[in-house]
């Protein structure tokens, strides 16, 4: 329902914005001439129609709209598929899915084998002519092999029977299936049928584990017939697969064919007896051959016109199946683009965009489901809050030292076996967190530990790459001295030094984080010296003829025209450190969105993954909405100059 919701909410949006932004063009004065930034401010309508139509094409071209309107498709499309995989063995041999009877094929290509080894016997240096009489003589006994096969006379009457019951059975099968009844279900095993697909739970389900918590597995067909339609193809394909079976035991082996392939082996092998080492070219051909006869012997040759009835049935009973399905085919067509719900074996699994692209749906419950900690994902959940107590706060930011620098000793039991408490040991609770204060709400799980991780490697990059950049972009020795060092690592990709760094600081945050400095601290450096040395000379001087000091010039002048450069810096930085995180965590990590990801990628859990992607892009995001609106209250008078 809420899909159904959405979808129509989507498209109502669209369909506005649009009508509403081109009324918008026609009574809207534009004063400001091309070129002008003011032209490209505003729009809200044409940012919510390119958003809705993401959300859009993700909903299509995902199969949520199909499963959101029509959720049991999916199950029906299911037996539908098993069908057309129980008919592809039967449509095989006849000229349906190809251009010509198997029998025709394997005729053609086992006299084009005949006819090619004919030749290179003939054309053989390493063989006497008795040897090529006798290969020739093997060779023209196989290929006469064929029309014993072939010839509708020679063909057994029992095998006449068989395919004739073969075909009244398909015949039977396509009487019934144009009954509303079939397959004629007693009440009872509607009954057993319809707790079964109770249990089985619907398309996409997602199950948690009830020991562990975890995510245990997403069904992502429902095998079993849930609507009446469904039961009725399920049925069929159980006929058709027995039909199928047993079409394909049967072989059109007549006395005089059996005789004639058993004498061709028998002198064959004797032949193969007689020959010496030295003449191991003839016996590699004498074994060819009898390879060719056996493929002939194991073929499904029939004559010309045998299997027409049969033909006839099966392609009736196809035209038929495809009118059964009536608006399922046009289900299938409109809401299962790029593919559709194929049947392998035991299982059906969606074959197309629907498989690689996870549900909007499916892709909210999973991070609903991840999010929460008795689930989460291996034990730590995406983002969760949990209520600390101050106390643990304060005594992770004091140090322990401050208890052991006071004058006195710490308390010790007295006789009774009690410990009171004097000003030392009262300090000693405090800088250790071991008292009780009030909660406040803590953010934890992976995305916190990923967000954590890039906002202090940006922090520490811009607290000392901005200084270091403007000192550089001012000074002839900072430029000298630092430039090579900066130049030296920064063209350095951050996966080089990913391995050694977090061999060297561990696989925690801190080796992650440094990482992260390193990243930010060589942009960040390189935008404020940009800014630094790009700043107009006459507005120096202007600073300088107005008696302002060197700190002011810097502070009023110099850093207010670096800030465009840095604030652009940051942002890059900000895309850089996301990308070099994921990256680390999926080298090394417990924790965050790249192990989550790294994880995820291992046992092909696509919802997870672009869970994952969602993630970063979205915080990505909202690093770059928020810094945007630091650039324009911070330098109002960019592109204004």
């Amino acid at each position: 329902m809420l899909t159904q919701i959405i979808t129509i909410l989507i498209l109502v949006s669209i369909i506005g914005c649009i009508l509403y932004g081109r009324r918008l063009i026609k009574t809207e004065k534009v004063d400001a001439v091309f070129g002008n930034p003011e032209r490209a401010k505003g729009g809200t309508h044409w940012i919510i129609v390119g958003s809705s139509a993401i959300l859009f094409v993700w909903l299509y071209y995902s199969w949520d709209i199909a499963k959101g309107f029509y959720p049991k498709s999916a199950n029906e499309l299911c037996q539908v598929a098993k069908i057309n995989e129980s008919l592809l063995g039967l449509k095989y041999q006849f000229p349906i899915k190809e251009r010509e009877f198997k029998s025709t094929s394997i005729i053609k290509i086992e006299n084009k084998n005949l006819q090619k080894i004919s030749k290179e016997i003939k054309n053989s240096k390493d063989l006497n002519s008795q040897q090529k009489t006798v290969l020739i003589g093997f060779v023209n006994k196989t290929g006469q092999l064929i029309p014993l096969l072939t010839k509708d006379n020679l063909m057994e009457m029992e095998t006449k029977q068989k395919i004739e019951g073969i075909t009244e059975k398909i015949n039977l099968l396509i009487e019934n299936f144009k009954k509303p009844d079939y397959p004629f279900e007693t009440e009872e095993e509607l009954k057993n049928r319809l707790q079964a697909v109770k249990e089985q739970g619907g398309w996409g389900i997602t199950t948690v584990s009830a020991g562990t918590g975890s995510i245990e597995n997403t069904f992502e067909v429902p095998l079993i017939p849930a609507t009446d339609r469904g039961l009725k193809f399920n049925a069929a394909a159980e006929e058709l697969k027995v039909i199928d079976e047993e079409f394909f035991k049967l072989r059109n082996h007549n006395p005089q064919f059996k005789n004639s392939v058993k004498k061709i082996k028998d002198e064959i092998k004797a032949y193969r007896a007689g020959l010496d080492d030295s003449e191991e070219v003839a016996s590699t051909y004498a074994k060819n051959i009898v390879k060719i006869t056996r493929r002939i012997e194991f073929a499904s040759i029939y004559p010309p016109n045998a299997l027409n009835k049969m033909q006839k049935a099966i392609i009736e009973f196809d035209n038929l199946q495809k009118s059964e399905q009536g608006g399922l085919r046009i289900i299938d067509m409109l809401l299962f683009p790029a593919g559709t719900i194929v049947s392998s074996g035991t299982s059906c699994s969606e074959q197309g965009s629907g498989r690689w692209l996870p549900k909007p749906s499916d892709t909210l419950n999973k991070f609903i489901l991840m999010s929460k900690p008795s689930v989460g994902y291996k034990n730590i959940p995406l983002l969760w809050v949990d209520m600390m107590d101050v106390s643990k706060i304060i005594g992770f930011i004091l140090p322990d030292w401050i208890a052991d620098v006071l004058p006195g000793e710490y308390p010790i039991h007295n006789n009774d076996g009690v410990v009171k408490q004097n000003f030392k040991g009262k300090v000693l609770k405090i800088v250790t967190g071991d008292f009780k204060l009030f909660k406040i709400p803590v953010p934890y799980g992976h995305i916190w530990d990923s967000f954590l991780r890039v906002f202090l490697g940006l922090v520490f990059g811009i607290i000392i790459g901005v200084p270091l950049g403007l000192f550089m972009g001012l000074n002839r020795f900072a430029k000298g001295f630092f430039d090579p060092l900066i130049e030296l690592y920064r063209p350095v990709p951050p996966l080089a030094w990913a391995p050694l760094i977090i061999s060297v600081l561990g696989i925690d945050n801190t080796g992650k984080v440094f990482l992260l400095f390193m990243v930010s601290l060589s942009i960040m450096i390189i935008s404020a010296r940009a800014g630094a040395s790009g700043t107009q000379l006459s507005k120096i001087h202007a600073a300088h003829s107005l008696g302002a000091s060197k700190k002011q010039i810097l502070r009023y002048v110099i850093f207010p025209n670096s800030l465009p450069e840095i604030l652009t810096g940051i942002r890059v930085a900000v895309g850089m450190c996301w990308g070099t995180l994921v990256a680390a965590e999926f080298l090394a990590g417990t924790t965050g969105i790249g192990f989550v990801e790294n994880v995820a990628k291992k046992y092909f859990q696509y919802e997870v993954i672009w869970i994952t992607i969602f993630i970063m892009g979205m915080l990505g995001l909202l690093f770059d909405v928020t810094l945007r609106k630091i650039i324009d209250k911070t330098i109002p008078w960019r592109g204004k100059g």
